[in-house]
């Protein structure tokens, strides 16, 4: 087995609730709801609550991808599925919402009955690493591809990028949101950047964080034509999506794997605090010809 079937094999195990896993989707649905992704920085800056400023995010997003009723979205690491239903029902589009852990995709499936959006939103458990191809898909499926916060966890960051290129229709459109790293105050070396990020990694079995420049490069290798590539708190620490009062939820928790969620805390701060650690958003186009 390789690293990286190791690293991917972690990742699932890392967020099953089941016995054996780590219980990531039961303690971050406790800690956050059915929303883990951040927010607008502008709307937190104004004074609105994490739940307003993500779904204005996700509105941006949903304006960029130019979904309407009757089209097919993909939605790559759905999570319990909070994102992928409220895109469903700003758009009228039909999504189909991927984990890679059963108990993340029991959790999404039951949201969208209690919101009757089981006939629109659909939520599939992929193998550890069908990301790579998205084959269960043929060529040009959907109309839009979003990821949220979920590429941030695979080892051939390069090879999903492709397999969304190939599921697009032409003129589809590639949208979401990631965790990256960058240069920030007195960390300005690869060496010092990464003795910040690596125990974040570690911690929340990340695969290495990408940069605003690397993901739109992988992008453009995968074909795309990159509109939007853009640091959402360029310039300052990007504290968005964790009120402070939240804090003590963290370092309190005491459900399962509870001192990994807490230690993923303190080192997702460090790396807050340090400025290293940010959000990009990015929206790629499938030319219509080649």
């Amino acid at each position: 087995m390789t690293n990286t079937r190791l690293h991917e094999a972690k990742v699932r195990r890392f967020y099953d609730d089941s016995d054996g896993g780590e219980g990531a989707g039961q303690a971050y649905t406790a800690l956050m709801g059915t929303i883990w992704h951040h927010g607008a920085r502008d709307a937190e800056a104004a004074g609105k609550s994490v739940a307003e400023a993500a779904e204005i995010m996700e509105r941006r997003l949903m304006d960029l991808a130019g979904l309407e009723p009757g089209q097919r979205a993909l939605d790559f690491g759905s999570g319990p599925g909070g994102a992928t239903t409220q895109m469903a029902e700003m758009t009228g589009a039909t999504f189909v919402g991927l984990s890679n852990t059963e108990t993340l995709g029991q959790r999404a499936r039951q949201l969208a009955a209690d919101k009757g959006l089981d006939d629109q939103v659909f939520f599939l458990t992929v193998g550890d690493r069908d990301y790579r191809t998205l084959g269960a898909w043929p060529d040009g499926s959907f109309d839009a591809v979003t990821f949220f916060e979920s590429v941030c966890h695979l080892p051939d960051k390069q090879a999903f990028f492709q397999a969304a290129f190939r599921v697009l229709k032409p003129g589809g459109r590639l949208v979401g949101l990631d965790w990256l790293q960058r240069p920030f105050g007195d960390y300005q070396t690869d060496e010092q950047i990464q003795s910040i990020i690596r125990p974040v990694c570690e911690h929340i079995r990340l695969s290495g964080l990408g940069t605003l420049d690397s993901y739109a490069a992988m992008m453009r290798t995968a074909g795309f034509d990159v509109t939007h590539a853009v640091d959402e708190f360029e310039g300052e620490p990007c504290w968005g999506s964790t009120p402070p009062e939240d804090r003590k939820k963290w370092l309190t928790y005491s459900g399962q794997s509870g001192e990994l969620f807490q230690d993923g805390k303190r080192a997702l701060d460090a790396a807050r605090g340090a400025g290293v650690f940010t959000v990009g958003w990015f929206a790629a186009t499938r030319p219509s010809s080649l």
